[in-house]
């Protein structure tokens, strides 16, 4: 029986993402742009019903809410080719559509203002499936509505749903150019926090990796948004792929993160992705057998998040294999990868990579027989957050910007919000290094250690 899972779209960033996951997964399902089903694709095997629900006249309708504060992206979406593809009361723009001006406190104070509404809508889909699952966030960490508004959504779905999973795929800064938002640091840092504490697992799309794999991988020289937001695409649509095409295994969330994230405040995970195209004419990649495909996702270049995995070690590794793949292949690959040492794994826990083997999509022609999608949780990723944090005091030492903040109800008495997500952060942190030493199970023992979950 499918689970249902319902995406959240939340702020431009999460919209813009949004609107190309579903485009990857109507192509893939064999559904137009309208949502009707294409001939060609009535007698397939695949779930729809994990992400589309059926309107009475039969057309397939994502289960997806499309969250805003301002109106340009989603009046971009109700005006394109996709108008009719979502359901219109899905779809939320704040009534005085000025956006949250980059600033987390204030999209923050408008998700509290309009939660009626937003948790109304929620309510509705959640109703309307019969055995959900969890939810899927899409959002940038930098900005306003999708770091601020986000936040309060997580915590409103925690609160509401305890029992159900809260994965996100969150948006990191580009490090390498200068930013128009200058309190980027402050709106990473309190979004940090939030899904530390409130979410299962988040998927760090990290857009520094995303701009140099465009650059260096794919030969485009100035990559656009457009074309990093097929990048992120490709990979959550691989990333759902056993959920959509089930075989034995990984059929379901639950059962993906079981092996991903073993001790919960370790959820942060990144992807790797071979071989790498967005336009079908060209690709960067000759020649795809199982082992080639295994031996790239280990690769640097193609993992999607700025950090060296030559410094510090896997904690777990999920491959997603697609295509006609013989499971002996499989075996063999993992035997040489074990062989030649290419993954350092942590000492405490269990050092292999865990493979799923999922179908392709029938109805998408692709130059390739085999792809794969790598879901790993490695230590390194501290360094992402240390990044931020050394961000965050260049401009809290100078007291800069704060006074924007100030006006919002959360930071008019004091700025305590700044100095709890501080620290949430650096337990965070020392939690990744932690990790990476063989006493770690015994480090979390330590209530000095510990996370605090300040709520």
């Amino acid at each position: 029986m499918p689970r249902e899972i319902i995406t959240l779209q939340v702020g431009q960033c999460g919209n813009q993402i949004g609107i190309e996951f579903w485009k990857q997964l109507i192509k893939e399902h064999g559904i137009n742009n309208e949502g009707i089903l294409e001939e060609f694709a009535l007698q397939g095997d695949d779930r729809k019903d994990v992400f589309f629900y059926q309107a009475d006249d039969e057309h397939y309708i994502p289960r997806a809410l499309l969250i805003d504060m301002e109106p340009r992206v989603i009046n971009y979406i109700q005006t394109s080719q996709f108008s009719t593809l979502f359901n219109p009361e899905n779809i939320f723009i704040s009534k005085d559509g000025g956006g949250a001006g980059n600033n987390w406190a204030c999209g923050y104070s408008q998700g509290e203002k309009y939660q009626e509404e937003l948790m109304e809508m929620i309510d509705r889909e959640a109703d309307g499936s019969d055995s959900l699952e969890g939810f899927l966030m899409l959002h940038s960490i930098a900005g306003g509505t999708g770091s601020g508004s986000g936040s309060y959504v997580l915590e409103r779905l925690n609160d509401r749903f305890p029992k159900k999973i809260i994965q996100t795929y969150s948006v990191f800064p580009n490090q390498n150019e200068t930013s128009d938002v200058v309190v980027q640091p402050y709106n990473s840092l309190l979004t940090l926090r939030r899904l530390a504490q409130n979410a299962d697992a988040v998927v760090v799309l990290d857009n520094t990796a995303l701009n140099r794999i465009a650059v260096d991988r794919l030969k485009i020289p100035i990559p656009t948004v457009s074309q990093t937001n097929s990048l992120v695409a490709m990979v959550m649509a691989a990333s759902t792929t056993t959920l959509r095409y089930p075989g034995y295994m990984n059929n379901d969330l639950v059962s993906i993160l079981a092996g991903l994230v073993p001790t919960p405040r370790c959820h942060f995970l990144m992807t790797g992705y071979t071989p790498l195209t967005i336009d079908r004419h060209i690709s960067s990649v000759r020649k795809t057998t199982v082992l080639d495909v295994m031996r790239r996702l280990l690769q640097t270049k193609n993992i999607m998040v700025s950090t060296s995995t030559k410094n510090g070690n896997y904690i777990s590794i999920l491959n997603i294999i697609q295509g006609d793949v013989d499971a002996t292949q499989i075996h063999k690959s993992l035997q040489r990868i074990r062989e030649r040492k290419l993954a350092s794994f942590i000492e405490w826990g269990p050092t292999s990579i865990q493979v799923a083997l999922s179908k392709k999509s029938p109805y998408i022609e692709t130059s390739h027989k085999v792809s794969g999608l790598m879901l790993a949780n490695h230590t390194s990723i501290h360094s992402l957050f240390d990044r931020i944090l050394k961000q965050y005091h260049k401009l809290r030492n100078r007291n800069a910007f704060l006074d924007q903040y100030k006006k919002e109800p959360m930071f008019k008495d004091s700025l305590d919000e700044f100095d709890e997500s501080r620290e949430c952060l650096e337990s965070l942190i020392s939690e990744y290094k932690a990790a990476e030493s063989k006493n770690y199970l015994d480090w979390g023992n330590d209530d000095n250690m510990r996370i605090e979950e300040q709520q």
